[in-house]
């Protein structure tokens, strides 16, 4: 063995990314080994086919609480299911969640033909709904994944949605619409859900103004979230102009912090795009422009932060990662409203 081979330091195992640069600075607990269970099919006899899901949750521990994640679309094959997010949905099992992923009807994946059913492509409702049933079938899910049965705390339940999957999770968190001659009126908000999240989630429809093509004909026309009572916290990337869902730029991403009731948190994520560092999966078509360990490292760990003390009021990661951001305006910034 040659001088240099013996004095050679040893890396220690790696916690991170070794590219997620100041967001280290963000506090996080420990992680712990993931284990994941997919396809979960609970049967759905009202719904075109039955629910596919994937669970993850923490290898150990008890009264794990829950998040149940909606998937945007975007232009991937696989993200828009139960196989996409895993950036986020690993990232907040390893740190104390349970996280539920359904395959919704309006997935890539399974492609159903917008000429067969009347709710297609975007399935808006049907969206919803997915996670009703997910929420009437805890104990069924529970049975079909035996390594987390007994562990998951049915009382402390989040929502978080991406993009389209933002506007399924604001519908459960309130928001509905501002028509009450639209079916999309109809108040679908779950009180089973105490917490949420929208991540670049789209806005109010004021009408159709400012809505892109592939979003002025649907419901989102008519959104408005003028009702979203819940606690959440709403994630906007300051240069998405995302012009498939707005031509508002940004700002209309913001709509649901500042059109909503309190309690609000928004988190603006510097040079953040529709993307958001890459939240959807890793190396992927949807963040090809906004691909950033760093960025992504960001979200993460806020995210984890905001849902911990929603759930848990005694507890400061929230505050404590506030106060942490403040110092990285590089990255982002807070602003809160009661």
């Amino acid at each position: 063995m040659s001088t240099a081979q013996k004095t050679q330091q040893r890396i220690p195992s790696f916690k991170d990314h070794a590219l997620i640069g100041e967001s280290a600075k963000i506090p996080i607990n420990d992680a712990t080994s993931v284990i994941s269970l997919s396809p979960v099919v609970l049967p759905a006899p009202e719904r075109i086919m039955d629910l596919h899901i994937r669970v993850s949750a923490p290898a150990t521990g008890t009264n794990l609480p829950i998040i149940l994640l909606s998937h945007g679309q975007g232009p991937s094959n696989n993200l828009s299911s139960l196989n996409g997010y895993s950036p986020v949905a690993n990232f907040w099992a390893a740190h104390g969640f349970a996280v539920i992923q359904p395959t919704h009807l309006s997935s890539r994946a399974l492609s159903l033909n917008p000429d067969e059913y009347p709710e297609a492509p975007w399935f808006l409702r049907s969206r919803v709904t997915d996670f009703k049933l997910i929420l009437d079938k805890l104990d069924d899910i529970e049975a079909l994944f035996p390594q987390i049965q007994g562990r998951l705390d049915h009382t402390r339940i989040a929502v978080v949605g991406h993009s389209g999957g933002g506007h399924t999770a604001s519908c459960l968190l309130g928001a509905r619409g501002n028509d009450p001659t639209h079916p999309s009126s109809e108040d679908m908000s779950e009180p089973r859900i105490k917490a949420g999240i929208l991540l670049a989630s789209p806005g109010d429809g004021r009408g159709g103004d400012g809505l892109g093509p592939a979003a002025a004909n649907t419901d989102l026309k008519y959104h408005s979230h003028a009702e979203m009572k819940t606690p959440t916290l709403v994630v906007i990337g300051d240069s998405d102009g995302f012009p498939f869902l707005t031509t508002r730029g940004a700002e209309y991403h913001a709509d649901g912090y500042y059109f909503s009731k309190g309690p609000k948190s928004l988190l603006t994520v510097k040079d953040g795009k529709h993307g958001l560092g890459g939240v959807s999966g890793y190396d992927t078509a949807e963040a090809t422009d906004d691909e950033s360990p760093e960025r992504l490292a960001m979200v993460q760990r806020m995210t984890w932060a905001y849902l911990r003390s929603a759930l848990y009021p005694d507890d400061l990661a929230w505050s404590v990662a506030c106060a942490a951001l403040e110092k990285l305006p590089g990255l982002g910034k807070i602003d809160n409203k009661d």
